[in-house]
């Protein structure tokens, strides 16, 4: 790609933006070196590697190169038999480890991510380089003494030594003849030897060594020469010590270095990585989307045109703010490749052809794009712009020269394999010179069948646009009200004159106005009037479809707030009803048992029981009239429909809602959260049908009285209904519960679950020491209730959780 133009469109800018997300060294500078695909194989590729980053992403946010640093520079040193210190060997584990992990989960997962698996295939590490240096450094940086037999050896002679140092100094410090003599009773070290500070006018009582002595003079700080030799043993193991770490870090060293290849592929790979979730991120937080990457097509027949395709919806430029920039839309047809864009100063022209431009070098580096879904682009072996200020007081170039040598170098280079953006061509010189040298570059343009865009204010070329095959008008509206461009491009349509109507606005008088107006060509101010009008008339059909849109939405917003509402009414009726039959039932429950107690009265008295049958008939009557279920009301407004895929639905039998994913002949899957339910037709509920609700039934001992569907006009009987038992839910968590407890538990919800016609239930048990998980399992291979049983996915929580499929009759 041109790098002047890559500068130009302030691709540099897009690419720091994208290095402010990388969270290493390696991955920034890959990031900033970033350069737009020649191919499109290349271009798809890093296409799908964003695509499948923000999909990592959405399922496991925590994905990260951890705490991998650049360690090439290191490893580099140390193949060249440099030796490293501590800390950067800890810099090695600690990227090794993070690729050692990532590498890991690619092999779980590698199948959803086959872009991102392929770049995970240099990330195992090299073996035994983590295992040496976790052996050697701790993570504080110190060579610990398990790094080798003889270091530990050496440190253990030199705690000896330093006992007994410390010991005979102690000793000296507390003898009753020595303490006068000294400054202080303490200990302290010069140039690395034990010493006390003796005081001046004792030199030479005790027989030592002098060191050092105080600023005054008045303390001497001595080495009595009979811990000399002491001294000497613990500053010859000091040396031993330092000696075999040195070798220990020199033996590490060597290892890092011979696997100097490996690891500089792995820090590459985790670099590659590491922008792609820089991409990812950016693509998130600049709400992009993935562009559709398109080769060049044949041309109609007869139509004079490149095959390039440019298809932007919604377009934004990455570098404005995304809350305020003008979207824009912008689409050239199978007979359209050129463009002339015309309309005021600062109105929009140069950053629309800068966010065109941007979303073609985004687009083939692999970024996600600032536009709505489904925008196309074809891929360009180069893009050329010439934009801006070209002057130049060093070359002694005027704004038109720097503007022309500029365009004299594009059009050397361009073919109809690229894109060409000139931003008010022809500008800096007379206007009638600069309209035909612009009218003609255009031609040129035209006539090589060259993708381009042209920002421009001379009407000539408005006039070219529209008697030319292969270029289109473009305009820039401007509000007149308020004086000020609106940033919205309209394709189709080329930009007015508002030179008259803006100084009409501002106060010019009405008569210097007329003058001027005169002395323009009367076809040119019909014309004008005309494209007024058009425009006119345009927003004018704008404003309808809006406020037809408005309506729209506002009846749909409104109709949904009514079928809540009714939805409310009707449960509250449901509810009323309920426990107005739930009365009716424990009066009925309440006359049978009076009932029998007059029964076994009589019986008692020895006297006709006929006279009860009358009462016992009402009473039965009254309990079956309350068991029947509250049927909800039918709304005749809602059309009977099969249902679709897509469609959300409750699965009654689980209370739980979900979206249905597959259809049967007499059942459907439903996906409900991560979970996949086959579910009777009957057993689903949408909203504005007809349903009959189960009831839970009062229970008398172990027996379940049931109650009848109600029955429709048109139905001539009831068949006995199956019981209906209540789900317990998905899932039983089971943590922290001793075993004893949890069987119980776990009892009582199977029952539960099984009663209910769960197809599968999760137990939460934990990993812990594997008692409680292993007592489960035992449980549920003796539970008649349970036909197999496996741990949970990755996703569920592996072998913390035990998924369970039910028995079914």
């Amino acid at each position: 790609m041109d790098e002047k133009t890559l500068g130009t469109l302030e691709f540099p800018k897009v690419l720091e933006r994208l290095a402010n997300y990388a969270a290493f060294s390696a991955s920034a500078e890959l990031a900033r070196a970033l350069r737009p695909a020649e191919t499109l194989e290349e271009a798809l590729k890093r296409q799908q590697i964003t695509s499948e980053a923000r999909l990592l992403l959405d399922l496991n946010v925590d994905v990260t190169v951890g705490g991998a640093t650049d360690v090439r520079e290191l490893v580099e040193r140390a193949a060249r038999r440099g030796t490293l210190e501590p800390a950067e060997l800890l810099a090695v584990k600690d990227t090794l480890t993070s690729a050692r992990n990532l590498a890991r989960y690619f092999e779980r997962s590698g199948a959803q991510f086959p872009a991102l698996a392929e770049i995970a295939e240099a990330f195992p590490p090299p073996v035994g380089v983590i295992d040496a240096i976790s052996r050697a450094i701790s993570d504080r940086g110190e060579i610990m003494d398990q790094a080798s037999d003889k270091l530990a050896r050496v440190r253990r002679e030199m705690k000896i030594s330093y006992d007994r140092l410390m010991s005979r100094l102690q000793k000296m410090v507390a003898d009753p003849n020595v303490v006068p003599m000294l400054q202080e009773a303490l200990i302290t070290q010069r140039s690395g030897r034990y010493v006390i500070p003796l005081r001046a006018e004792f030199k030479g009582r005790v027989r030592s060594i002098v060191h050092d002595q105080s600023s005054s003079g008045a303390t001497l700080f001595v080495e009595p020469l009979v811990i000399v030799d002491l001294n000497n043993e613990w500053h010859a193991a000091q040396l031993a010590e330092r000696d075999e770490e040195r070798r220990i870090l020199a033996e590490l060293s060597d290892l890092v270095g011979n696997n100097y290849e490996r690891i500089n592929l792995l820090v590459q790979a985790l670099a590659r990585f590491d922008m792609a979730l820089s991409c990812a991120k950016y693509a998130d937080d600049l709400r992009a989307n993935a562009p559709v990457l398109s080769k060049y097509h044949s041309a109609p027949a007869g139509v004079q045109h490149p095959g390039s395709t440019i298809r932007l919806m919604r377009a934004r430029h990455p570098l404005l703010d995304p809350n305020s920039v003008v979207a824009i839309d912008v689409e050239l047809d199978d007979t359209t490749f050129g463009v002339v864009i015309t309309g005021p100063n600062t109105g929009g022209k140069t950053v629309t052809l800068k966010t065109v431009g941007l979303m073609v070098l985004m687009a083939q580096s692999g970024l996600h794009i600032p536009a709505q879904s489904g925008s196309e682009l074809s891929i360009f072996q180069n893009i050329y712009a010439d934009i801006g200020d070209e002057q130049s007081i060093e070359q002694s170039l005027s704004t038109f020269s720097g503007h022309i040598k500029n365009i004299v170098r594009v059009l050397r280079k361009a073919d109809e394999h690229t894109l060409v953006l000139f931003d008010e061509l022809g500008a800096g010189t007379d206007p009638q010179e600069g309209a035909a040298l612009a009218r003609a570059i255009l031609a040129d343009l035209v006539q090589r069948r060259i993708p381009h865009m042209v920002a421009t204010h001379y009407p000539e070329l408005k006039v070219y646009a529209h008697n030319t095959p292969g270029i289109v008008n473009a305009s820039m509206e401007f509000d007149l009200r308020t004086l000020r461009p609106t940033y919205h491009l309209t394709i189709g349509l080329p930009g007015r004159s508002n030179a008259l109507a803006i100084a009409e606005r501002l106060g010019l008088p009405k008569k210097i106005i007329e003058d001027a107006r005169s002395e323009i060509n009367p076809d040119e101010l019909r014309a004008e009037d005309l494209l007024n009008e058009i425009h006119r008339q345009r927003d004018l059909t704008r404003k309808a479809r809006q406020e037809a849109e408005n309506a729209q939405s506002d009846a749909k917003k409104l109709k949904a707030d009514l079928t809540v509402r009714l939805e409310k009414i009707e449960d509250e009726r449901r509810s009323l009803l309920e426990k107005a039959r739930a009365e009716a039932e424990e009066e009925a429950d309440g006359l049978r048992r009076e009932m029998e107690e007059v029964r076994r009265a009589l019986a008692r008295a020895r006297q006709p029981l006929e006279a009860l049958r009358p009462v016992q008939e009402q009473v039965e009557q009254i309990a079956q009239t309350a068991q029947k279920a509250v049927q909800r009301r039918e709304d005749p407004e809602v059309e009977k429909r099969p249902l679709r895929l897509g469609e959300k639905v409750r699965v009654r039998s689980i209370k739980m809602e979900g979206v249905i994913t597959a259809l049967g002949e007499s059942d459907v899957e439903v996906q409900v959260g991560n979970l996949r339910v086959r579910a009777r037709l009957g057993d689903l509920q949408r909203r504005g049908e007809e349903v009959v609700d189960e009831i839970k039934q009062p229970t008398i001992g172990r027996t379940t009285l049931t109650s009848a569907p109600v029955a429709s006009k048109n139905s001539s009987a009831a068949g006995p209904a199956e019981p209906f038992y209540p789900s317990p839910g998905m899932e039983i968590d089971l943590r922290g519960q001793r075993a004893e407890e949890g069987l119980e538990a776990l009892e009582r919800y199977l029952e539960s679950a099984y009663l209910a016609g769960l197809p599968f239930v999760r137990i939460i048990h934990g990993k812990g020491t594997g008692k409680l998980r292993q007592v489960i399992r035992e449980a549920l291979h003796a539970s008649p209730h349970i036909k197999t049983f496996q741990s949970g996915e990755d996703r569920e929580g592996g072998d913390g959780v035990t998924v369970a499929k039910l028995a079914v009759d």
